[in-house]
């Protein structure tokens, strides 16, 4: 992959940046050093080698998904400090205006 100002250029629009100067050369030099890195990974024999899928053989101990009931409606709104008895009552944060 050649690595020139056109294709900074096109990474750039394409990511909505502004390189200039120093900064694109500084940029493109990046970009080699990345291609390189990844050229290098792809260079290294891997046959017989299983996918890491989990980081640790170790599993999730995890309870039954069981609901309880364990706060009636009164309780819950006990330290609300505005409530109509269904919902808790927020002051507005969006307007209207603004999602048309």
């Amino acid at each position: 992959m050649v690595i020139d100002d056109k294709l900074i250029d096109r990474l750039s629009f394409l990511a909505k940046l502004e390189f200039k100067g120093q900064e694109k050369q500084e940029i493109k030099n990046d970009l080699k050093n990345i291609l390189e890195l990844a050229d290098t990974l792809n260079n290294i024999d891997t046959t017989g080698v299983e996918p890491l899928i989990y980081i640790s053989s170790e599993k999730n101990i995890l309870r039954d998904d069981v609901a309880v009931k364990e706060m009636t409606k009164k309780e819950f709104f006990k330290n609300a400090p505005e409530h109509n008895g269904d919902f808790i009552i927020v002051p507005k944060v969006v307007d209207k205006k603004i999602l048309k």
